[in-house]
């Protein structure tokens, strides 16, 4: 009797296995000869691997804190002091940036033609221009020309703006702060605009319709019917626009802003500890990226259309 079993060569799924293993391997030779090298070199310059630095005094202020700090606190204390610094711009502005995002978006289909023009020159310019010279220009040309404490300018009674930042009635924004958070804010919020435009007009023109024809204003046509759709096509790229906002928080040290990235470089010019400090801050930004793909994932995995 003729055996017809393909041959494990012309199984597709060996090969795909096959190729994965031979991937892995790959990878981690490249690993382990890189560290190799690494440990190699270490030991000819006389420089011993290792993360006791993080017990040492740090030995230098940081100008802005969330929490207690003092120069006599540990390198390590030093560098969480500077993650939250991150976090806090990072939430902060992925809150802020999906709100003018979202509404830029919206109002480039606007029936208005001021308002859809108007938002048409804000993503255009924002969106073809570096973010570092945003940044330099928020903080040298923005906030470094308000005038002094003493002479600040009060917007609506509650809010002052001088060259020491926003004067909040709760709380006081750094001009460091301020400018970082505005950059970051306008020129991510550009790119989802076009993002959200996109995704509302990926809707079919039936929905729109057919929510017009019961009667639904404008307004609700677009919260009830058509934004609720736009999502699924919206949140894997918005997922994106999230991460590099992140990631574009380490230009706060081209204003001097004390975030993560700014206190491992004083830390590694003061102790000479390169390789360590960089490979805590590549595991600091991996694990705030993957935290932020989890989440986006997960939410956008209850907006998708369910099959049954």
């Amino acid at each position: 009797m003729t055996n017809l079993k393909p041959s494990i060569w012309r199984d597709i799924r060996f090969w795909r296995i096959a190729l994965q293993l031979i991937a892995v391997f790959l990878a981690a030779v490249v690993v382990v000869i890189l560290w190799s090298n690494l440990q190699r070199n270490l030991r000819q310059l006389g420089i011993p691997f290792g993360f006791d630095f993080l017990k040492q005094q740090a030995s230098f202020d940081i100008g802005e804190t969330l929490i207690s700090y003092k120069p006599t606190d540990t390198y390590s204390h030093a560098l969480w002091v500077g993650l939250i610094n991150s976090l806090r711009v990072a939430i902060a502005g992925i809150f802020l940036t999906t709100i003018v995002g979202v509404s830029a978006g919206i109002a480039r289909l606007s029936d208005n033609w001021l308002v859809r023009n108007i938002t048409m020159v804000y993503v255009e310019i924002f969106r073809n221009t570096p973010l570092l010279l945003q940044l330099l220009f928020w903080y040298f040309v923005v906030f470094l020309s308000f005038p002094k404490t003493e002479n600040k300018i009060s917007l609506w009674g509650f809010i002052g703006v001088s060259q020491n930042g926003l004067q909040l009635p709760w709380f006081t924004l750094s001009p460091e702060f301020s400018a970082l958070l505005l950059g970051l804010i306008f020129y991510t919020g550009a790119f989802i605009a076009e993002i959200v435009r996109g995704g509302i007009q990926s809707v079919p023109k039936g929905q729109w319709e057919a929510a017009r024809s019961l009667g639904l204003k404008p307004g609700l046509v677009m919260r009830l019917v058509v934004f609720p759709q736009a999502l699924r096509v919206i949140i894997p790229p918005l997922t994106s626009q999230y991460l590099n906002l992140t990631k574009n928080t380490s230009l706060a040290i081209a204003i001097g802003y004390p975030d993560i990235y700014f206190v491992a470089s004083t830390t590694f010019n003061q102790t000479g500890k390169a390789v360590e400090v960089i490979l805590l801050i590549m595991f600091t930004y991996l694990t705030l990226s993957l935290v932020i793909s989890v989440v986006m994932n997960l939410f956008n995995r209850t907006v998708q259309i369910k099959e049954r």
